[in-house]
């Protein structure tokens, strides 16, 4: 019973020896360790080489991630908001001015959402600004 488990044992370490790179094998060929206790200094060093491996490539993945969200509520907003806006631009600049200034301004407060929902002030400072002066000249336009 003894033999047939050193056999498997002996079968698994062969196969474990053929996965191995040939520059791991190459550092640990003429040690005075065991045969065991090379293997584990071999498949230590081959972890390690694959764990730096795999945080290469974690981070080339990150790079081509998009940097901001997508298939979210926010992600749709934020497409809207910017049709939104280029029409109300393309209007303004056609003579329909009360259209355009109502779509820029509901663009302008879908922005503020946007900003709100990313924790980035900077979008939502820059959409009041313009919301506020758009909405100024909407309030202007009905008093006269």
């Amino acid at each position: 019973m003894k033999t047939d488990e050193k056999i498997l044992n002996d079968m698994e370490t062969e196969k474990i020896e053929e996965k191995l790179s040939s520059d791991i094998r190459e550092e640990f060929a003429n040690s005075t360790m065991t045969k065991a206790g090379r293997l584990a200094m071999e498949l230590n060093a081959e972890r390690k080489r694959l764990k730096q491996e795999l945080a290469e490539m974690q981070i080339e993945v990150e790079d081509l991630k998009p940097a901001t969200p997508t298939g979210t509520v926010d992600s749709h907003v934020k497409w809207l908001a910017t049709i939104f806006a280029v029409s109300g631009v393309f209007c303004i600049s056609a003579g329909l001015e009360q259209e355009g200034q109502w779509l820029y301004a509901v663009s302008a407060c879908a922005w503020i959402y946007v900003g709100h929902c990313w924790n980035d002030k900077a979008i939502m400072i820059g959409s009041a600004i313009t919301g506020t002066s758009v909405l100024m000249k909407i309030v202007e336009g009905l008093v006269q």
